[in-house]
């Protein structure tokens, strides 16, 4: 990540606006694919250009999406998500009960989203994979044992892995034989234990 670029955190007006499963389609279809308009986001969801549109409006009044400038006519606006990153947090038990169900909501969904497009990689035929990625993508799964300040330290070291490839790769949109790829890190510890690998049993 650019040292210039800032990080969002939501603030409770934006993730209570965000809270309801189709916007969040529309903002992980806005990251994913890029500008759309009202009329293509409904095709691909299956709504109406009316509900999208409506939806839309709603998330640009909390300045998550845009309207793309210099782009489309009065009657077909096109959309973006603003580059950069953003801090979307769960519930907490700090938060407002309205507020805190409004957390579960969006990241209840944004996980169900993040775990629907997985399977589809998983379980894509094997003629559908472009030539050239069939082997080029990574699943992975791995247990460590290790204490809070390691998985911080480690946690910073997957960040700025991630943040290096973020700047390595950045404007590469139009470049020919690229495509899209989602790019996940995840370090959090697992419910306490009897004993390694034994939970505890009625």
């Amino acid at each position: 990540m650019k040292s210039n670029e800032q990080i969002r955190t939501l603030d409770a007006g934006a993730l209570k606006a965000l809270a309801h499963p189709l916007r969040v389609r529309i903002y992980d279809l806005l990251s994913e694919r890029g500008p759309q308009t009202a009329s293509t986001l409904a095709a691909l969801i299956g709504e109406t250009s009316g509900a999208t549109s409506y939806h839309l409006r709603a998330l640009a009044a909390h300045d998550l999406i845009r309207e793309v400038p210099d782009r489309g006519t009065a009657r077909e606006r096109w959309w973006e998500r603003p580059k950069g990153r953003i801090n979307m947090p769960g519930p907490a038990e700090t938060m407002s009960p309205s507020n805190r169900a409004a957390a579960q909501i969006v990241t209840t969904e944004f996980l169900r989203l993040r775990h629907q497009t997985l399977m589809e990689y998983i379980n894509r035929p094997e003629s559908e994979q472009p030539e050239g990625w069939k082997d080029a993508g990574l699943v992975m799964t791995t247990m460590l044992d290790i204490t809070p300040e390691q998985m911080a330290e480690l946690k910073n070291e997957l960040t700025a892995v991630v943040d290096a490839a973020v700047e390595r790769y950045r404007g590469q949109e139009a470049l020919p034989g690229t495509r899209r790829v989602s790019l996940r890190a995840e370090v959090f510890d697992l419910p306490a234990a009897n004993s390694r690998g034994t939970m505890n049993e009625e």
